[in-house]
């Protein structure tokens, strides 16, 4: 129900446009997250972005200035663009949905995950 699509290598400083398509989710007002989880260690938040109306986004600390998050509810879909990535930005990323359109950090906060995509930046 939720497909993240986007993922790849890509050397250090290059981009990558992550999304997340979420038919239905996009439509019934839930919140989207991103999250990434790198190998040995826990899922950690990204970003996330509420529904339509008043649009709230949240950054966690770490990719602030190089992340942006948007949505296109006509296509279902939450995109992550990701600029200037670091070796520390690899993972599997994937994408939940809050039915209580916050704009949280907390996964037991999102009660629908995607696979995952995995980015991988290194030289």
């Amino acid at each position: 129900q939720l497909v993240e699509s986007g993922g790849g290598l890509v050397q250090p400083g290059g981009s990558l446009r992550l999304s997340c398509t979420a038919p239905g989710f996009a439509r019934d007002y839930f919140g989207i997250g991103w999250f990434r989880q790198a190998p040995g260690k826990e899922r950690e938040w990204v970003s996330s972005i509420s529904n339509s109306g008043v649009t709230n986004t949240g950054y966690a600390v770490h990719v602030k200035g190089r992340l942006t998050i948007s949505r296109d509810i006509a296509k279902s879909t939450v995109e992550l663009q990701m600029n200037d990535l670091k070796p520390e930005d690899t993972g599997v990323y994937y994408c939940a949905a809050d039915p209580m359109n916050r704009v949280g950090w907390d996964p037991g906060e999102y009660d629908y995950w995607g696979q995952g995509t995995q980015v991988a930046v290194s030289s």
